[in-house]
């Protein structure tokens, strides 16, 4: 846990083992401070006409003075002539007259709801080259959602693709034109109960939700809700009497439950079972340990072909920016008393994969095409994976050109190196505070001036 981060979900306690400057949030902290000052474009014009100023004052002095000695007028007069005529050429008024220039400029950003903290910032905002923003929040509304449900199908037709169906969840499908819920159903049911998140009501609007929270798992409780599938009700029903938390070593959660429903109306995979457990995590992890796989209304053995095409289609979900679980299930016999992971995650019954994505702003696109029409390159700097960050830059066109950088690559690269690639390349990901101030010397060296927007 991290200074400055909020806990959203988990148990445990904590030991503090850094304090100050020597967190993490020091240490980005210290990095920005020890970053140069640079004059900003108006402050070098400005030192540029002084310069100038002053060199033709000193010429023009000088050439009196010189022609009045040769004249034969008065040496003291002379002397304080040349003296007024280098006061005279100062201009005292210019300062002033470009801080109400600016402080009007810094007025009309504020009209437009962009509060400037530093005047000659206007300024610079208005010579910029080069935009590098962050993705999740700034780019993307930072709400994950529910976009792909897949399963092997509602057949029992195993060579079937494991494909079969892909609903895009929307909560304003009317009940008889939402998907099946089988095995649909049966995988948004056990991600809602593999889950730390909870549904709050919105200031007491019926039908009105927000997540408290991990986003992914915020997102699992929408798409069960849009099911019918409320989370206090399935606890009611489902309570859970153990867990093994998430870890990333395993990439992957386990939460354990007693199935407390008449039997007759207990779904058919755990029917004669007094305890369930529901796990989801990393899609090739939870292959690994499932034996069976939910087809419909039966479980059917995991074969290598079956394996194969959950993997292929894990990929294919990727390569479109989605961010993929896996969610798998195993009846027990009896409640585990301290729940070994080894122990309880192996034997398991996959159920199907569940696709989310952080989706663009409406309004980005737009400011984008706006920069871009403008001379101003944007470029996106993110600590997500890849294949998602290249997918939402072609979807906002930043990426045209398909070129990508990654921390481990940037890391690799000499300082030199680095200054000719930075001109072609739009999209970095898995990138860390280290790598992004690389990024803006970079650019900052080829004579861009760079504008740094976003939380990360």
């Amino acid at each position: 846990v991290y200074m400055g981060t909020v806990v959203t979900y988990g148990r445990g306690v904590g030991v503090v083992v850094h304090t100050g400057m020597n967190t993490e949030l020091g240490n980005i902290a210290e990095l920005i401070q020890a970053v140069e000052r640079e004059p900003t474009p108006l402050q070098r014009r400005l030192d540029q006409l002084a310069r100038g100023l002053a060199v033709a004052a000193l010429g023009i002095v000088t050439v009196v003075f010189v022609l009045g000695i040769l004249r034969g007028e008065d040496l003291r007069l002379m002397f304080l002539t040349a003296i007024s005529m280098a006061v005279a050429a100062v201009p005292e008024g210019l300062p002033a007259v470009v801080t109400i220039s600016l402080a009007l400029g810094a007025q009309r950003m504020l009209r437009r709801h962009a509060l400037i903290r530093k005047l000659p910032a206007v300024e610079t905002l208005g010579s910029v080259t080069v935009i590098c923003s962050d993705k999740t929040g700034t780019l993307t509304e930072n709400r994950m959602t529910v976009t792909v449900l897949d399963v092997l199908g509602e057949t029992q037709q195993v060579d079937t693709l494991l494909r079969a169906g892909v609903p895009v969840i929307d909560a304003e499908l009317k009940p008889e034109q939402r998907p099946p819920v089988r095995s649909l159903g049966l995988l948004v049911k056990a991600a809602a109960l593999c889950n730390d998140a909870a549904l709050e009501n919105v200031d007491g609007e019926e039908g009105r939700y927000r997540t408290i929270g991990d986003p992914t798992e915020g997102a699992l409780l929408v798409a069960a809700a849009n099911f019918g599938l409320m989370k206090p009700e399935l606890d009611k029903r489902w309570p859970r009497v153990g867990e093994a938390p998430f870890s990333s070593e395993r990439k992957r959660m386990t939460t354990i439950h007693q199935v407390n429903v008449a039997r007759d109306e207990t779904d058919a995979p755990w029917r004669d079972a007094p305890i369930v457990a529901f796990c989801k995590g990393a899609v090739d992890g939870l292959v690994e340990i499932s034996e069976q796989i939910w087809a419909g209304d039966e479980a059917v053995p995991m074969t290598n072909e079956l394996s194969e095409r959950i993997l292929k289609a894990n990929e294919e979900l990727a390569k479109q920016g989605q961010r993929v679980l896996g969610v798998a299930f195993r009846p027990l016999d009896d409640q585990p008393e301290k729940p070994d992971e080894a122990e309880l995650e192996r034997q398991m019954t996959f159920i199907g994969l569940i696709g989310m994505i952080d989706p663009p702003r409406p309004e980005v696109k737009d400011a984008v095409h706006t920069s871009q029409t403008a001379g101003i390159r944007p470029v996106m700097i993110t600590g997500d994976h890849p294949a998602t960050a290249l997918q939402i830059a072609k979807e906002l066109s930043i990426a045209k050109n398909g070129k990508l950088l990654t921390g481990q690559d940037l890391a690799r690269k000499k300082p030199g190196e680095l200054e000719k690639i930075v001109e072609q390349t739009t999209v970095y990901a898995r990138v860390s505070p280290e790598h992004k101030l690389r990024i803006v010397e970079a650019l900052q060296k080829l004579g861009h001036v760079v504008a740094m927007t976003g939380d990360g």
